[in-house]
């Protein structure tokens, strides 16, 4: 391949995007409100990468978060992604990011002590605001200490960030939900 190149394609919440170079995924875009919205931003974020048909390996990766987004299992852990833009503190939070599973959760300072930064937990949050690899680095799996959202970058803000996790079915507070109510049927009275 010769530099760094990008495609979109098509889920069950729109329009993604994924920008790869020979190291790896170098960016990942959601869905935008509008057409043409998902390209432009891609074409900004990554000037010099080239649209391009995916090649089989980017082709398996759009094919794995198309099956995430659409309530699938896969932690996406394995797919190798292009770090040399982002180092250091960044670069831990995405680590630990990466480990938290589909249908769970973290807060920011849950993120900054296991990184043994406990104060540090707004830090957190602006690293995984900057996070160039959404869905495969899950940032939105991040929410506040309150159980609340907390902040969300990508188009439509913290109601995207909500139907993220509603389409993982994750617990963002300690009530029951309905996936965790078992009904039971009494047995019929009488003979």
């Amino acid at each position: 391949m010769k530099g760094p190149a990008f495609a979109l394609f098509d889920t069950l919440i729109g329009r993604c995007g994924v920008a790869w170079s020979d190291s790896g995924l170098i960016g990942m875009q959601l869905p935008e409100a509008t057409p043409g919205a998902a390209w432009a931003r891609l074409r900004k974020r990554f000037p010099e990468a080239i649209e391009t048909p995916p090649p089989p390996e980017i082709e398996r990766v759009i094919e794995r978060v198309r099956d995430l987004l659409a309530g699938g299992r896969d932690d996406l852990t394995d797919i190798v992604i292009d770090q040399s833009q982002v180092q250091g503190f960044n670069w831990r939070v995405y680590e630990i990011a990466r480990a938290i599973a589909p249908g769970e959760t973290s807060t920011y300072g849950e993120v900054a002590r296991a990184m043994g930064e406990p104060g540090a937990a707004r830090a957190v949050g602006k690293a995984l605001g900057e996070n160039p690899w959404p869905i495969v680095v899950p940032c939105h799996r991040v929410l506040a200490a309150s159980g609340g959202m907390g902040g969300f970058t990508a188009e439509g803000g913290t109601s995207t960030k909500a139907q993220l996790l509603t389409i993982e079915r994750a617990r963002t507070s300690a009530a029951p939900t309905l996936f965790d109510l078992e009904f039971s049927v009494a047995p019929p009275r009488g003979g």
